[in-house]
């Protein structure tokens, strides 16, 4: 069930991305709310490369001026499958639609995503949500790497999947899921506090073009940095689905969930991946009448979060 309409308490939370052009945006939306604590980012390969979202990352985090937010790079690859490529015809070569200019003055830290997310939850135990927009490479590394973080962390949020709709890298299969379907398996099945905030909602809340004008009004390096980048996406989009008019926004979504979660109404289900075969990334939802479970996004409330998405970027 959805929780209760309502903003929560200050949560401290690690996001964990692959840092194209709505991880920066989910970025800044973490960020700029205050109902959030941002311990760190975590990095990992997907829509660009492991080194590409780290310094993109870092690019992001000096434009807000949070230089004392410590990033950590993860997988540089899936579990066990080959590397796919990455998504250049959606978020550019740069991984920020061009948006880049320039390199980071910052360098990740030495510590890999997988131990960071470990020594944060054993040090908060219960108090730490992980907001994983990428493959789920790095949350399955930290599983295995400690098998007490089932325990430890207090939620983790993940955007991907695709239970009631189509997918949107092949006709069964979502991006982050089809990158690496073996984490995302053993992620699922692992017995983490997972809500799942996949294409089933995040394809509905769409963010029109006209709002990149207030982005330009406002004139600052941020939303100036976001309006050009979030252009080249929404072109994307333009040629998938012609007269679409905006973007998805998928990350920002899971962001949203843990700032409130009445943005989606969920239901508990078991989520298997489809690990070969044609339907490779697939995920499955069955109702769950006991054992480990998922929250599963069905519906969400996309007007009231757009507007909330655009009061905090501007």
């Amino acid at each position: 069930m959805a929780g209760e309409r309502g903003e929560c308490a200050v949560k401290s939370i690690i996001l964990d991305v692959d840092t194209g052009i709505d991880d920066a945006m989910a970025i800044v939306y973490a960020a700029r709310s205050p109902e959030l604590k941002l311990l760190g980012v975590t990095t990992t390969f997907g829509n660009v490369s492991v080194e590409a979202a780290t310094r993109n990352t870092l690019h992001v985090l000096e434009l807000l001026g949070r230089d004392d937010v410590p990033v950590s790079a993860g997988a540089d690859r899936p579990l066990i499958r080959p590397l796919r490529g990455y998504a250049k015809q959606v978020h550019g070569e740069d991984g920020l639609g061009g948006a880049l200019r320039g390199g980071p003055k910052g360098r990740a830290g030495s510590m890999p995503a997988a131990r960071f997310m470990t020594e944060m939850v054993r040090r908060h135990p219960g108090e730490v949500t992980i907001i994983a927009v990428g493959p789920m490479t790095n949350l399955a590394q930290a599983v295995i790497l400690d098998p007490a973080f089932v325990g430890l962390v207090g939620q983790v949020i993940i955007m991907g999947g695709a239970v009631t709709v189509r997918g949107n890298i092949t006709p069964y299969a979502e991006a982050n899921i089809h990158s690496d379907p073996e984490a995302a398996a053993f992620v699922l099945r692992s017995g983490l506090p997972l809500t799942m905030v996949g294409l089933d909602v995040t394809m509905k809340t769409l963010l029109p073009r006209t709002n990149l004008e207030t982005w330009r009004r406002k004139g600052s390096r941020v939303t100036d940095f976001l309006a050009e980048a979030a252009d080249f996406y929404m072109n994307a989009y333009e040629n998938w689905s012609p007269g679409i008019g905006g973007c998805a926004l998928h990350d920002p979504l899971a962001v949203g969930m843990a700032i409130d979660p009445s943005f989606c109404r969920t239901e508990t289900m078991h989520v298997g991946v489809v690990t070969d075969g044609d339907e490779t990334g697939r995920t499955v939802g069955e109702q769950a009448a006991g054992g480990t479970a998922v929250n599963v996004c069905l519906e969400v409330e996309a007007d009231r979060f757009l507007q909330h998405f655009m009061s905090r970027i501007a």
